[in-house]
């Protein structure tokens, strides 16, 4: 394309209305950029309202929580050998299911691998606590925090596939290009930090979440409220490190002047996603102290390190990523998600019941139990929501492969839930005798969407944004609702 000229353009009476526009705001723009407050810190302003993408909003009533943190089990945990205690399941294990629970019930893998013989769990259950909640061995560090959670038993969702129910889990559908919870959350409240995004991604686990980036991405929103992934090796951010010849003095001078041209072109444009770049570059600046000094962990004292179960602080581990969380939180990070994948026991030769899912539970028990441990000597838990759980659960029958494993199962999992105003030591559903489905108190994932939101002040009907002319928000056009029986 030519280099082309504005000024030699012919003039249309819009363009003049225009020019005349960019010209009023250039005179406060002149002033903003030959003033000395137009600092890192300093107000971006934007078109619309003068305020940066992630400034603390008000919330549409008092809000009882103030953060969130989402230990997503990626995979899909066997709720049946973890907390969903059923003894007539062990006792009819290998008879099969009564064809009634499975007519018109569709199956993620319905090929020879499929059984409708059911399973029992070979594990052992035990009740925990003043509130008798039931979990089985696999789990001993979460018994012992079971009067601190809300248990869910009788959770619900919609699709039986992996990455579409991570995204409806995430985002309250499975279509791509919808933004995610955290994404929401931040749009809707802002953040508490300024050195720090808002909405923060920790993984662990031999491969990432199937999905990808879409999981914590913002959709329809302006890309400012998207979750940052930090990486556990190496830098937190790749390219947040200026090279060893460029001081932070010249740095400094770079970010001003790459702002100034940006501030030029949103009073231009009024272009949300320029108010967004300039955020990212200050963000960027700031990270380059604020976030190698969050993943140095050397400071924490040894007790502490011992109740998540860290030995080397260098190691890239769940454990690690546990502790990070409430380091993000306590600089006003607005939402932490930590993936951790593995979940997904079929029965294969890397993924059965008896071998690894033992081993994925080892790698997570007692890390997400000091979480919760550690948020409340410190004061933290009443204020913040804790969240365990996958995208779904696995089916009372059982699925042979090489080995024994359960299939994806949508109808009935469990998932719990700690501090920011929900009721701790309650069991809250029930599914029937082979934990095929609820039978008593079923919370679908976009009821848990409400409720999560309503706890942080906000309305799921009033959190909305129009795009090409429809009216977008976390629980979508079908029901949902808050469950009050949750709070406190």
């Amino acid at each position: 394309m030519p280099f082309q000229i504005d000024s030699l353009h012919p003039q249309t009476r819009r363009h003049l209305f225009g020019q005349c526009g960019i010209g009023l705001g250039s005179l406060a723009l002149s002033k903003l950029l030959g003033s000395n407050q137009c600092d890192a810190d300093s107000e971006i302003p934007t078109a619309h309202n003068h305020r940066t993408p992630l400034e603390p909003r008000s919330t549409h009533f008092p809000a009882k929580a103030k953060r969130v943190i989402f230990l997503f089990m990626a995979g899909g945990p066997s709720q049946l050998d973890l907390f969903d205690y059923k003894p007539e399941l062990t006792v009819r294990s290998g008879q099969p299911i009564p064809a009634s629970f499975v007519e018109g019930k569709r199956f993620a893998f319905m090929d020879s691998s499929h059984r409708v013989n059911l399973l029992g769990s070979t594990r052992h259950f035990s009740q925990h606590g003043n509130s008798g909640g039931w979990v089985s061995d696999l789990l001993p560090h979460t018994g012992r925090i079971v009067d601190e959670l809300c248990i869910l038993k009788a959770c619900t969702t919609d699709l039986f596939n992996h990455a579409p129910a991570k995204l409806l889990m995430n985002s309250g559908t499975g279509q791509f290009g919808r933004p995610s919870m955290g994404a929401w959350l931040t749009y809707g409240i802002g953040s508490e930090s300024s050195d720090l995004p808002g909405f923060v991604v920790l993984q662990s686990g031999p491969r990432g979440p199937r999905g990808g980036a879409v999981l914590w991405g913002s959709g329809i929103l302006p890309s400012a409220y998207q979750g940052v992934p930090l990486r556990n090796k190496g830098e937190p951010i790749l390219n947040l490190t200026s090279p060893a010849q460029v001081d932070s003095a010249r740095q400094r001078q770079v970010v001003n002047a790459v702002r100034d041209l940006n501030l030029r072109h949103l009073i231009a444009t009024g272009d949300e996603e320029i108010a967004t770049r300039i955020s990212a570059y200050e963000m960027a600046y700031r990270m380059q102290t604020s976030a190698p000094e969050l993943m140095d962990i050397s400071g924490e004292s040894k007790s502490t390190l011992d109740l998540y179960g860290i030995q080397d602080i260098r190691e890239s581990t769940y454990a690690r990523n546990c502790l990070l969380a409430r380091r993000l939180i306590e600089r006003g990070v607005r939402f932490v998600q930590l993936y951790h994948t593995n979940w997904d026991h079929h029965g294969g030769p890397t993924e059965n019941l008896e071998t690894h899912l033992p081993q994925v539970c080892n790698n997570v028990d007692q890390s997400s139990a000091a979480l919760v441990l550690d948020l409340k000597r410190r004061g933290l838990l009443d204020d913040t929501i804790v969240i365990w759980g996958g995208e779904f659960g696995r089916t009372p029958m059982g699925e042979v492969r090489e080995s024994t494993g359960r299939n994806h199962h949508i109808d009935a999992f469990t998932m719990w839930v700690a501090g920011g105003g929900f009721r701790g030591g309650l069991c809250y559903g029930q599914t029937d005798e082979f934990g095929f489905g609820p039978v008593a108190n079923p919370v679908h994932v976009r009821d848990l969407h409400a409720t999560l939101l309503h706890q942080l002040g906000l309305d799921h009907q009033r959190l909305s944004v129009r795009f090409q002319g429809l009216d977008y928000r976390l629980t979508g056009v079908n029901h949902a609702r808050v469950v009050h029986d949750l709070l406190t």
